[in-house]
């Protein structure tokens, strides 16, 4: 079963995930969800909650999109409901009405189509679907949630009662109010309504010549509000029949409300559904804030992160347009613990938490901002060790409080944990501290535990580099600016660079050549020969990259002289052709021109015919000559074309023969391999150093470790980074 403590969703900030969540549900029932979602205790459970999350997103591109999922709480009304001989509210039915109906119209849809959506149509499956509940308040309520006049014979009996009195009482009023009008008795406003009454306002001279029952005064007296005798009876008659309509629609609610208790559960399962719906929904569009989507869930226990970014601070970055930078992790069986070190604020902590809150939002069924060809596993345990670690409460100190935490740590880990330990072993004195983390660690390593800590600790950094299973790794830092570069690298331990960001912060460097001076030198020259490995990287990474973009510029300078030279031998040859024909043109001229001067000066007409056929059969004798000498050049030229095609196509097969064997022999060996390419970083499978493909040569790769490079069989490279 899944436990992750509430200290790890803390130290990692998903209560912050949640309450953001929360923002994007459209209903109450939905938001407390939110506010109060955890991980799912079971592999089971996170998977099918993932895959509901998924189809609702994939529901944006087709063409009938899910209902609406809206309610009201319905919680009042369930309550009243449980109590014998209680009567609903008109505003409760409304609520039950609307409740029953949306989810009526859910499970009809996800039934027409559970192919789509096989997930979110299993959470409609344990729910009873039944229209008795609308159909009865249906025949209760009209559609503006008013009690309908003929929802029983004798309701609609009394309402008509109710129109006739009120024709009659404004019938005779009407009478009354010109009868008195026409006398003068009347104000000027003539008449005005007191308790739901007609009265006509007489004023007060003439109010013994008006008949009927005086309801009031104006405040000043000179008005008398005199309801007349004419309409007394009606209203007696209207009252009447008004107090059997209250008796009838009490009567006719109470009815409703005992048909509807029996359906009490049922109208918490609705609401539950829905909520959840809810809920799922404003993980949708929560995702869109930051891109999310659902990795590949890998079966194997491993990690492979690419382009991860951390939730939350990719969505405050957006907001500012500020940019965030993503992270490459892997842990695997041969990469169990990495252990970062380097300056503070080069984003130690950032990559610790980012692997973190994605796993928890990952295992409580949310998309997270990694790129798709990302692969994670599912962790029993999450263990956390980041902030503050000094507990006022216990009046313990910062290290008694992570010793505490530690002993907790060691009790609980296994190989189905991932604990994540910022400044791993701080608080004491660095040699002791540091030996009884290097011990903590040791026992993660032996359990099997998955981890990533952050250190300052020289002897972890040699622990890491003397353990296959444990790598070091550093936060990229620009040695020069001093500035962080927020990327993983692997393989190396880092610089803390605290005398070189000391320096750049204004401390005198006199005091800091006092300071390396307290300092065992074998431990400064220790960090300087990281920090000179890191700045030769960091040299080296620059020059690599200068390299591939004068590369790159001469490669298109090239391809331009190219396609020049290209054009320039198309016009050179046109204008050779058309010199050669001009030429020829040039050539049969002057023939004729002598062929006409000899006709001139003998007026041989026979002689002149018989030179003229001469010339046209000699041209056309070269004609024929030259069309067949044209021919058999397109019929080579075919030719060769034929077989290039049929080299080419030889080559394609003999390739994906090759491919396929060496895809074989590989998936027997190493399934899932992925294939190298140049530029990646790499690494010997039982080394530690990483270099870079440079290029493959006769089926090898040659390396480039930066001092030497070497060819190496690919089988023998596992791939620590692709190349961007």
């Amino acid at each position: 079963m899944i436990k992750i403590s509430e200290k790890a969703l803390i130290d990692l900030e998903f209560p912050t995930v949640c309450s953001q969540l929360g923002h994007y549900c459209i209903t109450d029932k939905g938001q407390e969800k939110a506010l109060k979602l955890k991980p799912y205790t079971s592999y089971k459970s996170i998977y099918f909650h993932l895959q509901q999350t998924e189809e609702y997103k994939s529901s944006a591109l087709q063409e009938k999109p899910i209902p609406n999922h809206g309610f009201e709480s319905v919680d009042e009304a369930v309550k009243i409901l449980n109590i014998e001989g209680s009567v609903l509210e008109l505003n409760g039915f409304r609520k039950i009405l609307n409740l029953s109906e949306t989810v009526n119209i859910h499970i009809t849809y996800f039934k027409k189509y559970k192919e789509l959506y096989p997930n979110l149509y299993r959470s409609t499956q344990p729910i009873e679907y039944t229209t008795a509940i609308v159909d009865e308040i249906r025949r209760i309520l009209d559609k503006f949630g008013d009690i309908r006049n003929d929802a029983t014979p004798e309701l609609f009996k009394i309402r008509k009662a109710i129109n006739v009195a009120k024709g009659k009482i404004n019938s005779s009023f009407s009478k009354a109010l010109s009868k008195y009008s026409s006398y003068g008795y009347l104000d000027d406003i003539r008449e005005s309504v007191v308790d739901s009454v007609r009265v006509l306002a007489v004023t007060a001279m003439h109010k013994k010549k008006v008949k009927g029952s005086m309801l009031g005064s104006s405040k000043s007296g000179n008005i008398v509000y005199i309801q007349p005798e004419e309409t007394q009876q009606s209203e007696r008659e209207l009252d009447e029949a008004e107090y059997e309509e209250k008796e009838e629609v009490n009567r006719i609610l109470k009815a409703l409300t005992n048909f509807l208790r029996p359906y009490a559960e049922l109208l918490k399962e609705y609401q539950n559904y829905l909520s959840e719906i809810d809920l799922i929904s404003a993980k949708v569009k929560y995702a869109e804030l930051y891109d999310g989507l659902l990795p590949k869930i890998s079966t194997e226990k491993e990690i492979y992160l690419k382009d991860a970014y951390h939730p939350l601070l990719l969505i405050n970055h957006n907001e500012i347009n500020k940019k965030t930078y993503p992270q490459d992790i892997t842990l695997n069986e041969s990469q169990q613990i990495i252990v970062i070190s380097g300056p503070n604020a080069g984003g130690k902590s950032i990559t610790l938490k980012t692997i973190g809150l994605v796993q928890i939002m990952l295992q409580s069924g949310m998309l997270v901002p990694v790129h798709e060809y990302s692969r994670i596993c599912f962790f029993d345990k999450i263990l956390t060790d980041i902030g503050d670690n000094q507990s006022i409460e216990n009046h313990l100190s910062t290290y008694s409080y992570r010793l505490k935490n530690m002993r907790n740590f060691l009790k609980a880990c296994d190989d189905k944990t991932l604990f994540l330990i910022d400044e791993f072993g701080t608080g004491s004195d660095p040699e002791l501290g540091g030996a009884l983390a290097e011990t903590f660690l040791e026992v993660f390593h032996e359990k099997k535990a998955y981890g990533i800590i952050t250190t300052h600790y020289a002897n972890l950094k040699m622990m890491a580099n003397e353990n296959p299973e444990i790598v070091n790794a550093n936060m990229a830092f620009d040695s020069y600016t001093m500035e962080p570069l927020f990327e993983l690298k692997l393989g190396e331990a880092g610089s803390s660079f605290t005398f070189e960001v000391a320096q750049k912060n204004g401390i005198p460097f006199s005091l800091i050549n006092r300071a390396k001076k307290k300092v065992e030198r074998g431990k400064i020259r220790f960090d300087k020969s990281i920090a000179k490995l890191q700045m030769e990287r960091s040299k080296l990474a620059k020059t690599n990259s200068e390299l591939k973009s004068k590369t790159d510029e001469t490669r298109k300078e090239q391809e331009k002289l190219d396609e020049i030279n290209s054009k320039i031998q198309q016009k050179l040859e046109s204008y050779q052709e058309l010199y050669d024909s001009n030429q020829r043109m040039i050539g049969i001229g002057e023939k004729i021109d002598k062929i006409g001067l000899q006709y001139f000066n003998n007026k041989n007409k026979k002689l002149l015919y018989t030179n003229v056929l001469k010339i046209i059969e000699r041209e056309n004798s070269k004609r024929v000559k030259q069309t067949r000498k044209e021919e058999k050049a397109q019929r080579e030229k075919e030719k060769k074309v034929k077989e290039e095609a049929q080299e080419k196509v030889e080559k394609i097969r003999t390739k994906k023969k090759k491919e396929k064997i060496k895809d074989e022999e590989n998936a027997s060996k190493t399934p899932d391999k992925p294939k190298l390419k140049e530029g990646d970083s790499v690494r010997m499978q039982d080394g530690r150093a990483v270099g870079t493909i440079d290029k493959f040569e006769k089926g090898k790769a040659v390396v480039n470790y930066g001092m030497f490079t070497t060819s190496v069989s690919e089988e023998q490279l596992e791939l620590v980074k692709r190349a961007k």
